[in-house]
């Protein structure tokens, strides 16, 4: 029998130099990103789903289609294809007997990226969504064996630069970092050209008229162009989100996808509830966006806030947990059961509960032209993208939380230098110890207390610091990059008016409320739950409830409390 599977390793059709990464897989075993089923395996595969003839030539899927099934070869063979952007296809795989289509996409209800051709003829097992979400509920083993091969698989995809968009953009352009960013963090894969290395593409662009305010340029599905889009034209160009039936009650509505909105999600969909996420930008909250998390339960070796959201992500979905990314709420109709959750595209979504797991977000220090340096020099988040724009320069961070602590850490690999600015005197109260150990002792980490920035000077990007200590002492520097990490404010504007908030926004839940507040009627016999606030049946887990400790573990575990107490609140319905 010929080989499981063919790799066609062809070299991307622009060189690296245009800021493509080149065709390669990383570290992965092949042997386990495209496993040979056994008979045994086959034949449970044979039981879940049904047998047909498929034709050479013929087209199983599409870029762009959703709940594509699940295909087993029995004989013959498939290669995958993907659109090269220019009207021509580009082969990745090809399968043979004995191996299995499909990656993330495939449990995600998101749209498939790459076109499935039948390359010769024979007989296949098909599965659709529903029947492969059963047998990845009943069967252990091949749910293991499914789960590792789609995610090494996506891992292939994201190291090689493969995928449905081509994002043309300018490294001087904030929209190109806000588009690069939600990409990379939705772990979509994606071929990045810059603009300011790449002439060709920037002639190209000319000769279509395209405007300095219309890139970055992307290019979706091979076919389908976007000037600037916003981050949910892209999503809905991409089939991110799965249509929303506006009759259907959901069970439970969760929103927010960090930490303890994914846990939530986990639990509920793994014990049979109807379960809705709603995520503003991508899964992992602030804690996606940590570089190492050293101090998270069973990772001795630290993780990245990145992989472990995109895997508890991909978990929720393998329950069948549905998600959807690159839209808010706008507000929560509280006035009557089941509630209605209103989103900014103009969608309603009825819930019988809701879990509110929206976090919290940095808080901006007070300076006149702050704005005008966002995305081009001043960030929010310190990962692997931003690091690369800073290159070995000197980069500041703001803030004396764990957050900036593990970016001060990660950015003193590379920058020459990484100052730390801190208000407080002292770290011991925000950041664990491990942190400051490693700080104090970085000699590329200049640590000062009681310290502000006061000033940002540039023109078309930020060229110059000037910060203030306690003394009244100032110093300026030509710094262009800059981490603001400091504070946190809740997202909780479209609940005035629903909710009971404390003086800062965030949501009071359980003991908290004793008293009620007079505004907000109870009508129920018994006391709020421990994390249910002001409205029964809604309740409030992670940063954005009031008095909650903030770390990930925390996080975790009140995501899956809350549904224990949905459970309780379904069962009073």
């Amino acid at each position: 029998m010929s080989s499981p599977v063919t790799i066609h390793p062809a070299l991307p059709s622009t060189p690296e130099s245009m800021g493509v990464a080149p065709y390669n897989f990383p570290r992965v075993d092949q042997a386990e990103a495209f496993p040979v089923l056994t008979a045994a395996q086959i034949t449970r595969f044979r039981d879940a789903g049904r047998v047909r003839k498929v034709e050479l030539g013929e087209i199983l899927f599409e870029p762009g289609l959703t709940n594509a099934p699940l295909w087993v070869l029995l004989s013959g063979s498939l290669d995958i294809v993907l659109s090269d952007g220019t009207g021509g296809e580009r082969a990745l795989v090809t399968f043979h007997a004995g191996t299995f289509t499909g990656e993330m996409t495939t449990i995600s209800n998101r749209a498939g990226m790459a076109r499935g051709r039948i390359s010769e003829a024979g007989e296949f097992i098909e599965l659709n969504r529903q029947q492969l979400q059963d047998l990845l509920a009943r069967d252990a083993e091949l749910s293991e064996i499914l789960m590792r091969a789609f995610i090494l698989r996506r891992i292939l995809l994201l190291s090689s630069g493969y995928g449905n968009v081509i994002l043309m953009g300018s490294r001087h352009s904030p929209e190109t970092l806000r588009l690069r960013e939600f990409l990379s963090r939705n772990a979509h894969p994606h071929t990045y050209i810059d603009l300011d290395i790449d002439k060709n593409s920037q002639a190209m662009l000319d000769r279509f008229s395209v405007k300095v305010e219309e890139i970055p340029v992307v290019i979706c599905n091979g076919k389908t162009v976007l000037r600037n889009p916003s981050t949910h034209e892209l999503a809905r160009c991409l089939g991110f989100n799965p249509s929303i039936e506006p009759t259907e009650v959901r069970d439970v509505v969760i929103v927010g996808a960090g930490p303890a909105g994914l846990a939530a999600a986990v639990y509920a969909a793994s014990e049979g509830l109807d379960v809705l996420v709603i995520e503003t930008t991508a899964p992992g909250g602030q804690a996606g966006t940590s570089s190492k998390i050293e101090n998270y339960l069973g990772f001795p070796m630290g993780v990245s806030g990145q992989e472990l959201t995109n895997r508890a992500a991909a978990q929720a979905q393998k329950f069948g947990a549905q998600m959807i990314i690159a839209s808010s709420v706008a507000r929560l109709n509280c006035d009557q059961r089941p509630y209605e959750v209103h989103l900014d595209d103009g969608r309603t979504i009825p819930a019988k509960t809701i879990v509110i797991a929206s976090g919290a977000q940095y808080n901006k220090p007070h300076i006149e032209n702050l704005a005008n340096f966002e995305g081009l020099g001043i960030y929010y988040g310190a990962t692997f993208l931003e690091s690369q724009l800073c290159g070995q320069e000197e980069v500041v961070v703001i803030g004396g939380g764990n957050s900036a602590g593990q970016a001060a850490i990660f950015l003193s690999e590379t920058a020459s230098r990484v100052h730390m600015l801190v208000r407080t005197q002292r770290l011991s109260e925000t950041m664990s110890r491990y942190l400051i150990q490693r700080i104090e002792k970085n000699p590329k980490i200049d640590l000062r207390y009681g310290t502000e920035i006061i000033a940002l000077e540039g023109a078309n990007h930020l060229e110059r610091v000037t910060w203030q200590d306690k003394s009244g002492a100032t110093e300026s520097h030509p710094i262009r990059h800059v981490f603001i990490m400091a504070g946190a404010s809740p997202r909780t504007d479209w609940l005035k008016g629903c909710l009971a908030l404390d003086e800062k926004g965030f949501i009071l839940t359980g003991r908290d409320l004793d008293p009620m507040p007079k505004e907000f009627g109870w009508m129920l016999d018994r006391r709020p739950q421990m994390l249910e606030t002001s409205l029964p049946g809604v309740f409030a887990v992670g940063d954005v409830r009031a008095n909650s400790v903030k770390r990930v573990a925390s996080a975790v575990g009140e995501g899956a409390i809350a549904v224990s107490l949905v459970h309780r609140t379904l069962a009073e319905l």
